[in-house]
């Protein structure tokens, strides 16, 4: 059963991470900066880590945990070294989907080559498109692993598909929509919403 306290850890994460998109118009010290942005998605690792009672419980700690090491990082070191760390979080995140799929392998497949090959279409540089074609494969393996899980729709899945639309911006920024504003206004609250309701959604089955 859920307590009081790991009811207030989630506010505090819902309240980290939805406050940090103020930043896109507020500027504060990069040291900040980072702890801030880091807070959201770190602090739903603690709450999933906190009620982890089975293997599964520790992947999705581990997956969310990994995430905020991207979201720090990519503050700290640039885009390269964050995505290693959140293309780990991918593939933690497939491994636990997969341990509960209840639909067929081929749907996992499919969204996968599809999510993979979605990157050439927003014309990424050359010299960037190998490595970015790699990680949105796991990025890929892991919405089509969400979607062939067992996990519910409203959460885990549509949470998995945010993820998804997040990267996809990101990429277009670097991409055939460098200089438009738009994807810079919806990366990070499609990215934290996706990454607050699979916690949530994984979370609460686990414990039924």
């Amino acid at each position: 059963m859920e307590t009081r306290a790991a009811r207030l850890l989630f506010l505090a994460a819902l309240i980290a991470g939805g406050s940090y998109y103020a930043t896109h118009w507020i500027t504060v010290a990069p040291a900040v900066d980072v702890i801030w942005k880091g807070a959201g998605v770190g602090l739903l690792a603690l709450w999933a880590a906190l009620q982890a009672r089975s293997t599964d419980g520790w992947l999705i700690a581990a997956a969310l945990a990994l995430g905020a090491v991207g979201d720090v990082l990519l503050e700290t070191h640039g885009l390269t070294i964050g995505a290693v760390a959140f293309l780990a979080g991918h593939v933690v995140a497939a491994t636990l989907y997969l341990r509960n799929r209840s639909g067929p392998i081929l749907q996992v497949l499919i969204v996968t080559a599809l999510v993979g090959a979605a990157p050439a279409s927003l014309v990424i540089p050359a010299a960037d498109l190998p490595g970015v074609l790699l990680y949105a494969t796991a990025l890929g393996a892991m919405c089509g692993a969400a979607w062939a899980s067992r996990f519910p729709l409203w959460t885990v899945k549509l949470g998995a598909l945010l993820f998804v639309i997040s990267d996809m911006l990101l990429f277009a920024r670097i991409g055939q929509w460098a200089g438009n504003p738009l994807p810079g206004l919806l990366i990070w609250p499609t990215y934290f919403a996706g990454q607050a309701l699979i916690a949530w959604g994984v979370v609460r089955s686990l414990r039924t």
